[in-house]
């Protein structure tokens, strides 16, 4: 017998941060010397950075995910967990559940962004680039890919592809039959495979890519840029209607160089490029007078580079001081 997370039973608690209980920063959860914690908050804590991974992936907002986080602990408070065969695909389906709701607000959000909108990029570890399958599925290309997909086709790709639940969990997220969730599964995965970077590149050729890239901005070599750019590159930037960006994709090597040099190259400030680990890819941190104005994110096809993703929204930009701790 499974059990609905009742409402009713709902008993308010501190919200959880990545350690632990009381936000980001008071921590006093499970091996923190807060003592011992109830069932139900060590399965929280125990599972938390896997729940705040798979609300991005859905979001692609750490806000809203963090939002979830905090109505899946609230539902989850009032389970009884001794109904619970599985605690860790339970929390996920109330975390699905959730995002899915929360994406119907997002896309009456987005429908009235100032230009385009962009996934907020997430400052990583190392050990997430070294999960292939997860970078992968953060990296910011991806995450626009899955931005085609309907809120339950993305979501089953997700569960199903980065987080192997199987269809039978699945269905339960989404409130599908397992037939339904396999023809959706099936449409996704062609819909993401016609869209993915059309050659695999390695992390050290990312990072040689991105080497030549920053040399060639710095001192203004626009041969060099057009070297390793794609014929077709696409430039997408997100300024929120705060920061002065793009408004529409800029397509073609010699548009997006020569806009990247006038843009970049004769700013009336002081300018840096330091290069980061953002979604699990190599990215570059562009700061303005030491101050952090634009993370630029790439996606690369065939050792070149085939989009560029400036987010300049200062409200995106919140979470690049510090790691963020994605699991699966």
């Amino acid at each position: 017998m499974r059990v609905t997370p009742s409402k009713a039973n709902e008993r308010e608690r501190p919200a959880m941060s990545e350690h632990g209980t009381h936000g980001q920063d008071g921590i006093t959860g499970p091996g923190t010397g807060g003592g011992s914690a109830d069932p139900a908050t060590e399965a929280f804590v125990a599972h938390r950075n896997l729940l705040f991974t798979v609300a991005y992936e859905l979001l692609g907002s750490a806000a809203d995910a963090e939002d979830v986080l905090q109505e899946t602990w609230l539902r989850w408070t009032g389970v009884d967990l001794a109904e619970v065969r599985d605690r860790r695909a339970y929390l996920v389906r109330i975390t699905t559940r959730q995002a899915l709701s929360r994406l119907r607000t997002l896309g009456r959000r987005k429908e009235s962004y100032v230009g385009e909108w962009l996934p907020e990029p997430l400052l990583t570890a190392p050990d997430v680039a070294e999960d292939v399958e997860l970078a992968d599925s953060v990296s910011m290309a991806m995450m626009l890919v899955m931005e085609t997909l309907t809120p339950t086709e993305r979501a089953v790709f997700v569960l199903r592809e980065v987080f192997d639940l199987g269809y039978d969990e699945i269905a339960e997220a989404v409130d599908k039959s397992q037939a339904a969730v396999r023809q959706t599964a099936h449409r996704a995965r062609a819909h993401v495979a016609a869209r993915r970077p059309r050659g695999v590149v390695s992390r050290a050729e990312s990072r040689d890519a991105l080497d030549a890239f920053q040399r060639a901005v710095n001192t203004g070599d626009i041969q060099g840029l057009l070297d390793i750019l794609a014929p077709d590159v696409v430039l997408l930037g997100d300024g929120g209607g705060i920061k002065q960006a793009v408004l529409r994709p800029v397509t073609g090597a010699d548009k997006v160089a020569r806009l990247l040099l006038g843009g970049l190259v004769k700013l009336p400030v002081a300018m840096s490029m330091d290069p980061a680990q953002v979604n699990g890819h190599p990215a570059l941190l562009i700061r303005l007078d030491g101050e952090l104005d634009t993370v630029m994110a790439v996606r690369f096809d065939d050792g070149r580079i085939s989009g560029l993703y400036a987010v300049r929204n200062p409200e995106k930009l919140t979470r690049m001081e510090r790691e963020t701790t994605l699991h699966r």
